[in-house]
């Protein structure tokens, strides 16, 4: 989890298992989406109602590496491999909270757009700024 600069924890729901008796893979997609989300609007004040510019999701991609079941509580790490000019590669962790063990990792690629026209748009200001704080460079 120290890769990753933002950390949220979210509980599994009764209704995140399937019939395998495991979160079922639809969820971990789900989770993704609301890490980066929580993280945009709480962090970098982002209004997803009105804001000039929306992030369009563009590639998304989870590799599963062990399971996770209700009543687990899973930690999400969140951050940034790439910053473009309208683009943006969110990285994310998901360890189970019992014994930190890595449950999948994954991918959101972002682009920002104009609301009406849908033709990218620079990041700018306050959000770029707080996305500088979380991109990770690795070397």
């Amino acid at each position: 989890m120290s890769d990753y600069p933002h950390r949220i924890s979210v509980p599994t729901r009764w209704k995140d298992n399937d019939v395998y008796g495991h979160v079922n893979n639809a969820v971990h997609y789900s989770l993704m989406d609301t890490a980066i989300n929580e993280w945009m609007i709480t962090k970098a004040g982002f209004a997803p109602l009105d804001a000039p510019s929306i992030a369009l999701c563009v590639e998304s991609h989870c590799q599963y590496k062990a399971e996770v079941s209700f009543p687990d509580t899973i930690l999400l790490g969140l951050r940034i491999g790439k910053l473009g000019t309208s683009s943006v590669r969110w990285e994310i962790g998901m360890y189970r909270a019992s014994d930190d063990a890595l449950i999948a990792e994954g991918h959101f690629v972002h682009v920002f757009v104009d609301r009406e026209t849908r033709r990218p748009v620079p990041i700018t200001g306050a959000m770029r700024a707080e996305m500088d704080k979380l991109v990770v460079t690795s070397g």
